[in-house]
């Protein structure tokens, strides 16, 4: 073979690298050749373990996404792999469809963050591939030749795109939504040409909002004062009794009340798993004590952030309880067991879905405030410093952890903690207030969340934090 290159060493000096989900870098540097070198080494990593003769590929709306697409299937082909195409579909529809068909998926995305950047993210035919994997990606020794300049065009299938809509319009009667009017933002979402036609299945009326050509990097963890206020107009306009929204690539919601309120991930998670009547959950140690609060499961079981942690936890709560899930405090949630719902049953989908805990809130009775009125009443608020260097928020932790004092008296107190350090530096006062520092997996940045006895406390927690931070 000519121009032999080494998936490895092409990896290695990219410049992208793992974080909490997937392999994430600058469009610059996802040239042709790292994009096939990233390809190749996940089959190699994985083709003892399963029989396959097809691999699956489907994109999100950046402008980078398509070429990516591109390499990654030519440097397939290249191996005698067949390449089905999906398009521009959410993360969630392409594992899906790729777990039905048995077969491995990559999904070009970089999710939430900015568009000058971008990702891959890999399945295996069972699900998410884990941290092992990633190692085994980073490590292949698997050899290409050097693509051609100009790469064919990706004929499209759109039948992940109607396996996905059949899963939840199959789960639901098709007037679940009959007297309910909810806006879709749509922004650049990779489903936004699939939500409002599924919505108005099930009986919704349906309005379009906030539509881009341009890329939109939105961050459910770190709505933008814009969205915020852009949510609280259209509930004004419409009287809308719900707004739904995702991510860049649709596996992460964004719920907003009937008042235009945005709802937290985690609060969306942990009412979806009560309607669901989990019995077992795995999820992030960020996540909102209301979970435990709660007691209405049977166990909850803490990880790191990512959900290569969350579903590591699924298959040991499996063989111990008959309904499993979890989920993040991006409101990503992972359907790890199959559950009867509707009297119906719902294959596990073990991976981060933002439809399922939207349809489940939306098909309620009740109003969303209601819902979550029932709650125990506790707050989170989560926010970023951009620019913000993994080294330098290691080492500053790392300052924290060895001396709180100084940090927590800046923040006013004086009181006793403890300290958790599963990821990141989490602090719990003995009045119930939670402060949790840690690096992106994703991207430069330095991550805040705080939980308080109320929505104020907390988004006032997490700005003078970060302010004493900036200042430091």
């Amino acid at each position: 073979m000519d121009s032999q290159l080494v998936c490895s060493e092409i990896i290695a000096k990219s410049g992208i690298a793992f974080g909490t989900s997937g392999a994430r870098g600058l469009v610059k540097d996802f040239t042709p050749e790292v994009n096939a070198a990233f390809a190749l080494a996940f089959i190699s990593a994985i083709e003892n373990e399963f029989s396959f003769d097809t691999v699956a590929i489907a994109i999100d709306n950046r402008p980078s996404s398509y070429a990516i697409a591109q390499a990654c299937a030519g440097v397939l082909k290249q191996h005698k792999l067949n390449v089905v195409y999906y398009g521009v579909i959410p993360t969630p529809a392409l594992a899906y469809k790729a777990m039905q068909d048995n077969m491995p998926c990559i999904m070009v995305t970089g999710s939430h963050i900015p568009f000058d950047r971008n990702g891959l993210k890999f399945y295996r035919p069972d699900g998410e591939i884990t941290k092992a994997d990633e190692q085994a990606i980073l490590a292949s020794k698997a050899i290409f030749a050097a693509l051609p300049e100009h790469l064919n065009e990706l004929p499209l299938d759109v039948s992940a795109c109607e396996s996905y809509t059949l899963r939840y319009t199959s789960l639901f009667n098709a007037d679940t939504l009959k007297g309910k009017k909810i806006g879709i933002y749509e922004h650049s979402s990779a489903g936004r040409d699939i939500y409002k036609v599924l919505f108005e299945k099930l009986g919704a009326e349906v309005i379009s909002l906030g539509r881009s050509d341009e890329f939109v990097p939105i961050d459910t963890e770190a709505v933008s004062d814009e969205d915020k206020q852009r949510a609280l107009d259209w509930s004004n306009e419409y009287s809308f009794d719900a707004i739904f929204s995702t991510d860049g690539d649709g596996d992460r919601p964004l719920i907003a009340d009937e008042n235009g309120n945005w709802l937290r991930g985690d609060i969306l998670g942990l009412l979806c798993s009560q309607l669901l009547k989990i019995e077992a959950l795995a999820t992030p140690v960020s996540c909102n004590t209301a979970i435990e609060k709660s007691a209405n499961f049977k166990q909850v079981k803490r990880t790191k952030i990512g959900s290569p942690y969350v579903i590591a936890e699924f298959a040991e709560l499996a063989d111990q309880y008959t309904s499993v899930a979890g989920f993040e405090a991006n409101g990503g949630y992972l359907l790890g067991s199959d559950v009867t719902f509707n009297g119906k049953v719902l294959k596990a989908l073990p991976t981060r879905d933002a439809l399922l805990p939207a349809l489940v809130l939306l098909a309620q009775p009740k109003q969303v405030s209601e819902l979550l009125i029932e709650l125990p009443q506790r707050f989170t608020a989560s926010d970023r410093i951009k620019d913000f260097a993994k080294e330098k928020s290691l080492k500053l932790i790392h300052s924290f952890k060895n001396d709180t004092s100084h940090f927590l008296g800046s923040l006013g107190y004086e009181e006793g903690y403890s300290v958790n350090s599963t990821d990141g530096l989490r602090i719990t006062l003995d009045c119930g207030d939670v402060v949790h520092l840690r690096p992106s997996g994703n991207a430069p940045e330095l991550r805040c969340y705080t939980e308080s006895s109320s929505e104020q406390s907390a988004t006032k927690l997490v700005i003078n934090a970060l302010n004493f931070i900036s200042n430091y």
